[in-house]
């Protein structure tokens, strides 16, 4: 079982920036998958990046790519979520998720087993 908090979230200008954090207690294994996602009103919700726990090249959505960066800090159990160059359209709830097997695409959210409870990134324009 693994538990997972997000926090940073808040309100920022457009062009501003955020950093989240997902603190994550319980069993991790190296294998594991850590993943970010997000969902506006009214909408699906959409991958942003996910990165493995033992580390190795992360995988971004094509509308984050260049802005967002995923990293991990495996002393503290946190996976963190640099978020630059921010624009309304990145205005959603972002959660964190743990995917435990190597199979099953990284980019979607029914291949993730644990979810924590999301924090809101407003966007102004």
């Amino acid at each position: 079982q693994v538990q997972l908090v997000e926090s940073g979230g808040g309100l920022v200008q457009a062009g501003g920036s955020l950093r989240l954090s997902c603190a994550a207690s319980g069993v991790i294994f190296e294998s594991y998958t850590m993943g970010w996602f997000r969902q506006a009103p009214g909408k699906e919700r959409e991958f942003v990046a996910a990165v493995l726990w033992s580390g190795g090249r992360p995988l971004y959505a094509d509308s984050v790519k260049g802005r967002f960066t995923i990293s991990r800090d495996s002393a503290k159990n946190v996976v963190y979520l640099q978020m630059n160059s921010l624009k309304p359209e990145d205005t959603a709830s972002y959660y964190c998720a743990t995917k435990r097997a190597l199979y099953g695409s990284s980019g979607e959210s029914r291949s993730y087993d644990y979810w924590g409870q999301g924090t809101q990134v407003t966007v102004s324009s």
